[in-house]
Formats: C-alpha cells, sequence, structure tokens
C-alpha cells in the first residue's frame, strides 16, 4: 500500500485522502461518499449496532476490541430504525470505515464541531490500541466509536457522522519560532499573539453588545434527534449565562458553551488542533472538538477570522473565569499540500465566520 508522493511532511488534504480511498488504503461498507472527504479530515459513520458497556476501556495490545465486548458488553441496540443513548451511559458502536494504512502514515481522531457542541463524548478506538482517538502507522482494521452523552440523551442512527479522522506523514507542527514569524507576516489571531507550545487563546466574558457571554446546559431535558437542523428551542435545553462584570463562577459538573475574544485565522497551507491549556490554571477543562480545517476564519475561503467555540467542563470546585483568561491552545501544522477545497469555500461549513454560537441542532435564538 502506498499513498502519492508528497512534497514534505504534513496532515494529508482531501485530494489525496480520495486517493487513498480509491486505492483501498480507507475502505467502508457502503462506500465511502464524497461528502464525508472534508479538506483536511475524513468523517467516520456510524455502523448498525451500538453496544452498551460497563465502563470505558482500551483494547490494549495484542487485543481486539471485539475481545474487550465480550468481557464489557451489557446489551447490544440495533441503530437500524434509530436508537436512542441515554446520558450518563457508555455505548461502543463499529464504524463503517476500515483502516489499511502505509507504514508512513498515521491517523488522530476526534469529535465533530457539533458533537462536542452537545457534550458528547465520542472517542475512537481501534484493535491493539492503547490511546483514544490515536491510530499509529500501518494500522489494518476496524474502527470503533465510544460514545458517552454527558449532558443529553441522543437519537442515532446508522450513517450519522460523529467523529473525524485525519492522516499525517512525518513530524509537521510549527513550533513557536515558525508561528511568530508566520503571524508577523499575516496575523494568525486577532489581537496579541500569545505563543507558547502553540497559540494560546483567551475566553471572551466582555461581549461588544449586551451581557451574554455564554450557555450552561439544563440538567433535565428531552432527546436530541442528531438529524433534526435548526429544530430545537434553546431554552428548553440551555440556560443563557450573563455578565456586565468580565467574570462567570463555574458550577462543578456543568457543562458551558462559551466562546474565545481572539477570531482565529487558519492558513489554506496549515491545519490546526485544539488542545486544553494547563491544568494548573483552574479547575475545567476546555475542549471536545478539537480540529480545525485549512481556511477556517480566513478570507478567501469567506471568513475574516472565526472565533473558536469552547466546550468548557467544570472539574470538583466553583471556579471564577476571568475575561481574558487563557484557557486552550491551537496546536498548528502543516499540510502536505494545500487542499483544492477549503473549509467554508463552497462547502457546508456550518461555522465559518461564527461568534458564540450552539451546535446546528438548534434554532437561531431571536436577538
Amino acid at each position: 500500500m502506498s499513498v502519492p508522493t508528497l512534497p514534505s511532511p504534513g496532515v494529508l488534504p482531501c485530494q489525496t485522502l480520495s486517493e487513498m480511498i480509491a486505492a483501498g488504503a480507507i475502505s467502508a461498507e457502503p462506500a465511502i461518499t464524497e461528502g464525508q472527504v472534508q479538506p483536511a479530515s475524513l468523517d467516520l459513520r456510524l455502523g448498525t449496532v451500538a453496544y452498551r458497556v460497563r465502563a470505558s476501556f482500551l483494547a490494549g495490545e495484542g487485543a481486539t476490541v471485539a475481545d474487550r465486548l465480550a468481557d464489557f458488553e451489557m446489551h447490544r441496540i440495533s441503530l437500524q430504525d434509530g436508537a436512542v443513548l441515554e446520558k450518563g451511559c457508555v455505548y461502543v458502536v463499529p464504524l463503517m470505515e476500515h483502516l489499511n494504512l502505509p507504514e508512513t502514515v498515521q491517523a488522530v481522531a476526534n469529535a465533530k464541531s457539533s458533537t462536542g457542541r452537545l457534550d458528547l463524548l465520542t472517542r475512537t478506538i481501534s484493535d491493539g490500541g492503547t490511546e483514544f482517538d490515536r491510530i499509529p502507522a500501518g494500522y489494518s482494521g476496524p474502527l470503533y466509536a465510544e460514545i458517552c452523552p454527558r449532558s443529553f440523551s441522543v437519537l442515532v442512527r446508522p450513517g450519522m457522522r460523529l467523529n473525524q479522522i485525519r492522516f499525517r506523514t512525518g513530524q509537521a507542527v510549527l513550533d513557536d519560532t515558525d508561528l511568530r514569524a508566520r503571524h508577523a507576516e499575516t496575523p494568525l489571531v486577532s489581537g496579541p499573539a500569545h505563543i507558547d507550545q502553540g497559540l494560546g487563546f483567551s475566553v471572551d466574558l466582555r461581549p461588544e453588545r449586551g451581557t451574554l457571554v455564554g450557555y450552561r446546559a439544563k440538567p433535565h431535558t428531552g432527546v436530541i434527534d442528531l438529524e433534526k437542523i435548526d429544530h430545537y428551542p434553546p431554552a428548553e435545553y440551555w440556560e443563557e449565562v450573563h455578565s456586565d462584570q468580565g467574570r462567570i463562577i463555574l458550577d462543578p459538573g456543568a457543562f458551558y458553551i462559551l466562546v474565545s475574544r481572539e477570531a482565529v485565522h487558519i492558513p489554506p497551507d496549515c491545519a490546526a488542533e485544539m488542545a486544553p491549556f494547563l491544568a494548573m490554571v483552574g479547575e475545567f477543562r476546555v475542549h471536545y472538538a478539537g480540529f480545525f480545517d485549512p481556511g477556517f476564519g480566513h478570507a478567501a475561503a469567506g471568513g475574516a477570522g472565526s472565533r473558536g467555540v469552547l466546550e468548557v467542563r467544570c472539574h470538583e470546585a466553583p471556579f471564577v473565569l476571568e475575561h481574558g483568561q487563557i484557557v486552550g491552545r491551537l496546536v498548528y501544522e502543516r499540510m502536505a499540500e494545500v487542499p483544492t477545497q477549503l473549509y467554508g469555500a463552497g462547502i457546508a461549513s456550518n461555522y465559518q465566520g461564527q461568534g458564540l454560537k450552539l451546535s446546528k441542532h438548534f434554532a437561531t435564538p431571536d436577538r
């Protein structure tokens, strides 16, 4: 198995993914559709059955996920006619896609933006895997999604796309020197650039208009059908979070949707991944959906910088979050080639030019 000769190491673009699909390095039943191929990643589809398991697990070296399912399965659920995955439970769903990677290609997976904004913890596991969402170079085998709804129960069906996978060759992370040089040439972020093992970003708690700074998930809500777009009234699922003081207090165990103060720019020859900031900064964690595609916030792709939506979960103790506090970082990587299709440029990109925004399943509030 081989991939096209590339000019340099980096994240593989959509045109190379299409070639890998044609060559059988990425396969699926039913066949992969054109709509699954994103500028720098591939959407993964749920299969036809979900296994309710006692606990989250990794296969571990020398074991298959099927082996471990035999140890932890409680019962199985057909997804053919749609099924509800209940809040607080853990499920494993075989994915339709199968990998037969070359020895030079590795992969990393992540939740899609809309998945993260629903507090739907979705991670990819694989045979022999010792880490979530990490697929080693040369892997040949099936893929599975581990799904744990944290705030809302959800209705799913076969073919739904909750997570995505990004492929790369070699090491292509831009170091801080590269980032500073790029930012000086074409700003990567509005305002000052906090560069330290990636590009830091902070939380916006002083909006230009009004006092709405975010949303907090309500604890007792109805089921969300993931097929329904622009459908659910936000007030039935979310409490608005307001502040006129530039700070909020995060409640332990609560899930919030906030927004970055900075507008982010991902050049066409780069991809980025959101990573959590240091655990020592406070009792919270930012990020489920971590991929930023080439062209996100890029002027030529219909953006003028786009805010990063922050999915925030507070841990054991209440915590005061202040306006401008750095809460995460973007790690930039070079693309092996510039994608033939950029985020937001002629494709159905839901969050180009976004500000504070819930997932696409919720109707836009009148303001």
